[in-house]
């Protein structure tokens, strides 16, 4: 018989199986997520993937579909619309509240990770750029400690990174994004929340599913 303990990691396991797979564009968006399939992956039985999926379900990286399967979730423009007005939300609550209280072995931890993050953007190494870019955000709200709004964040990134698959940028631009990300620690160790939210602002203007956006309105005011 299967310990609670030893189903409770099976579970973990297969979350973290199907979580990493849906973030990283090996699960589509509309992908069926057959249980059985998914325990014969991680070794166990059907029962802790059932309970990774609620998981999953719960954070909204997965729905019901019309014959009861777990399938991937995909998002419209309009939800990219509504992920960018609250990540800017969240993001400008956490660094406001970093700017106050961010600890320096905080801030050096997040110039850290954009020295990681200017590696992978000189390497073309997307997910790896795209791991460093998550870190370093939640950083912010941890730094903040805001573990609540932290929480949200990450779901909401969870989010983002599935809308915005197919969304191809060059060492150059990875780089300007590290520069970006350097601006707002930069602001956030000079105490300027004003100057971190400028940054900020700048930074969420470029992101990909707001270019995505700008992309499409040009392409419906083009000339036909």
């Amino acid at each position: 018989m299967t310990s609670n303990i030893g189903r409770g990691r099976l579970t973990d396991l297969a979350y973290w199986h199907v979580r990493n797979g849906i973030l990283r564009g090996d699960l589509r968006p509309g992908t069926v997520l057959a249980e059985s399939e998914l325990a014969r992956t991680i070794g166990g039985s059907r029962t802790p993937v059932r309970q990774a999926l609620g998981r999953l379900l719960q954070e909204g990286l997965i729905e019901v579909g019309p014959r009861r399967q777990s399938i991937v979730r995909g998002f419209t423009p309009d939800h990219r619309q509504e992920m960018r007005l609250l990540r800017e939300a969240l993001e400008v609550v956490a660094l406001r509240r970093a700017c106050e209280v961010m600890r320096i072995t905080d801030i050096d931890q997040l110039r850290l990770l954009i020295i990681r993050q200017r590696r992978a953007a000189a390497a073309g190494l997307n997910d790896d750029f795209l791991d460093l870019d998550e870190q370093f955000h939640l950083k912010i709200a941890e730094g903040a400690r805001l573990p609540i709004l932290q929480s949200f964040l990450g779901q909401l990134r969870g989010f983002v990174r599935v809308a915005t698959f197919g969304a191809t940028r060059p060492p150059r631009v990875l780089d300007e994004v590290v520069t970006e990300h350097e601006r707002i620690i930069d602001a956030i160790e000079a105490r300027d929340p004003r100057a971190a939210l400028r940054a900020l602002k700048d930074h969420l203007e470029r992101s990909d599913y707001a270019i995505s956006a700008k992309r499409r309105r040009d392409r419906a005011a083009a000339p036909r």
